[in-house]
């Protein structure tokens, strides 16, 4: 136990603690009246406050984190040592250049295939692809303290990419489990998550640039958030709806965009990705989410984003009365979609009181455990996989 004494007399003043919120030199140019919203936004995406008060009495900027009953998020380590390049040339490819290797999240019906796709990419705008050398595939089993198992190593394509499904008799039960899949040459990684769900799994679906920014790019400058953007998700995931956030962005983008969601602590859910850079990554858009609906049976329960997305969320069927577009009708669009037009607080407000807004019949539910996006190196308190059929919870070899 600190002596209160002994706290105070590192703080201002003798009996006083301020409360501050984080507030960027930038936003002093910003018109009074805006600052309101922002705040409101930063009171509950920011944990600036708690960090304060931990540095003052613990004197440590570190804190380990723990979730859910206690038990802390289990840390990775390779099993499997780095190793001399396959190819000699590789070396000198890759030679001063970062990595931007991404792996997609996957999402699979129980009982059916679970494959896993990745691709590995050195410099600014994938200037060279890491070809035939050696990727170990590694998955968390019961999520969030479980064991990392190497379940195998393959050699990537001539463009960079892997493909891995999971043998029949290591298939996983209900969950999310954390994927990283780590090049054995430099043990640089990318990281994605297997979604293994139920039939008629219900989900609400957000458009990132639609839904979530009030500015135009995640690349460079951190855009701001729409002041409650994130209690919106936060509202529908507590329901026990899988969340799906879907964008336009290439792929290349996939580190930005994760962290920004991330920093602003919107909840965790599946993130998918234009592959490469797209002339029409509307239809992307759609392509994705109709084999959500048709190959993995699940059911668009509610829908965000812009006037652009409309196309593609009644392309799946969906009810004008669970479309939410953020921005201003006209005439043509008018009667297509609910419209948000005065801000998310006052959305949510009436969402509350909408037969839409009650909680997931199943699927979802029995699978998810909530929480938001960690940054990396932070830890993960999110998933539990189901208290069910755990076929890939048999001792399993970790060497090959």
């Amino acid at each position: 136990c600190v002596c209160v004494v002994t706290v105070t007399t590192r703080w201002w003043g003798a009996k006083r603690l301020d409360y501050a919120l984080y507030c960027p030199e930038a936003l002093t140019a910003f018109p009074s009246m805006t600052l309101p919203y922002l705040f409101h936004a930063s009171y509950w995406e920011s944990t600036d406050v708690i960090a304060f008060i931990l540095r003052q009495v613990v004197r440590v900027e570190n804190v380990s984190i723990r979730i859910g009953d206690g038990e802390e998020v289990a840390l990775f380590s390779p099993t499997q040592p780095r190793e001399r390049w396959l190819k000699r040339r590789t070396a000198v490819k890759i030679k001063n250049m970062t990595a931007n290797h991404r792996a997609a999240d996957s999402v699979t019906l129980q009982n059916t295939g679970q494959s896993l796709t990745a691709r590995f990419m050195y410099g600014p705008l994938d200037m060279v692809a890491l070809t035939g050398e050696k990727v170990d595939v590694y998955i968390m089993l019961k999520p969030p303290a479980g064991e990392w198992v190497h379940f195998d190593t393959i050699v990537t394509n001539n463009h960079g990419r892997i493909h891995y499904s999971v043998p029949k008799d290591r298939m996983l039960g209900c969950g999310i489990y954390p994927v990283k899949m780590i090049v054995r040459g430099d043990h640089t990684s990318a990281d994605s998550f297997l979604t293994v769900i139920l039939p008629r799994t219900e989900c609400v679906v957000f458009s990132i640039d639609g839904s979530f920014t009030a500015s135009v790019s995640i690349m460079g400058r951190d855009p701001k958030v729409r002041a409650g953007a994130v209690d919106v998700v936060r509202h529908w995931q507590e329901l026990g709806y899988l969340i799906v956030y879907v964008t336009g962005r290439p792929d290349m983008q996939k580190h930005q965009v994760v962290s920004w969601l991330a920093q602003h602590n919107f909840p965790h859910g599946v993130v998918s990705f234009c592959d490469g850079l797209s002339h029409d990554p509307l239809r992307q858009k759609a392509n994705y989410l109709r084999n959500l609906v048709q190959e993995v049976e699940i059911v668009v329960h509610a829908a965000y984003g812009s006037v652009k997305d409309i196309p593609v969320y009644t392309s799946l069927g969906l009810d004008s009365s669970r479309l939410f577009i953020v921005g201003r009708p006209n005439k043509k669009n008018q009667h297509q979609a609910q419209f948000i037009t005065e801000g998310y607080a006052v959305h949510l407000s009436h969402v509350l009181h909408q037969p839409a807004s009650q909680p997931a019949k199943a699927g979802a539910c029995m699978v998810l455990h909530k929480g938001c996006f960690g940054l990396p190196g932070q830890a993960k308190g999110l998933i539990r996989p189901m208290a069910g059929r755990q076929a890939a919870t048999q001792a399993a070899p970790s060497s090959h």
